[in-house]
């Protein structure tokens, strides 16, 4: 069973990178290395100076409440960004997320290897048990885990928490939800960028996605 998406990004996508000079460098070049497992970045988002951007725009917000990340995307088929300006290679990454109103109908999930607007990956699932795995490559979107989003059983749908793991690991990107491994896949495109989080509208404004415990670690 499938089901096709449309994404729109906003104009004003909530990705405000600083230059590259700026960013937290993890980068396993040359003699610095990382054993796997390594715990490279963690955030139980209790400190709201701890890094992420935050967006305050027509009702639609990205912020730091109540010892989580929230996103509240009022429009329809907007998606918003945060980061919190690190630079990685190879990632896995452990987060929890729950949607706390708004339609079903919706995505949000991890990024990772964020160079800019047009070039990432990010990994979704919808509160309708829809996920997948988007890249975007010169601002163009290819759903690279399959013709559109997937259903899965797996996936907790409705008001309900859900744990997302990704794996961006060389050409390797897996996709976990509530430990059931959902897609592998393999793309060599984009090799290091920022990590962040996402989470977006559908034909439907009104979504509101909590994110807690955001783990990264050397795979």
């Amino acid at each position: 069973m499938t089901k096709l998406k449309r994404i729109a990004v906003y104009t004003f996508i909530v990705f405000l990178l600083a230059s590259a000079c700026s960013l937290d460098i993890y980068l396993p070049f040359g003699n610095q290395t990382y054993e796997s497992g390594a715990l490279l970045f963690q955030d139980d988002f209790s400190d709201q100076k701890s890094g992420w951007d935050t967006w305050y725009e027509e009702g639609s917000m990205i912020a730091y409440q109540e010892g989580g990340l929230r996103f509240f995307v009022d429009q329809p088929n907007y998606d918003y960004f945060s980061s919190p300006g690190k630079l990685y290679k190879d990632v896995k990454i452990d987060v929890d997320a729950t949607h706390l109103a708004g339609p079903e109908d919706n995505d949000f999930g991890v990024i990772c290897r964020f160079k800019d607007d047009n070039n990432f990956y990010a990994f979704l699932i919808g509160s309708d048990g829809f996920s997948g795995i988007l890249k975007v490559i010169n601002g163009n979107y290819l759903m690279i885990s399959g013709d559109g989003m997937q259903y899965s059983p797996s996936i907790i749908s409705g008001r309900n928490v859900n744990h997302i793991t990704v794996l961006c690991n060389g050409s390797n990107l897996v996709f976990w939800v509530n430990g059931e491994q959902l897609f592998d896949v393999q793309d060599f495109d984009l090799d290091n960028g920022d990590i962040g989080l996402i989470a977006g509208t559908r034909d439907a404004p009104g979504v509101d996605v909590f994110f807690d415990n955001f783990v990264v670690f050397m795979p």
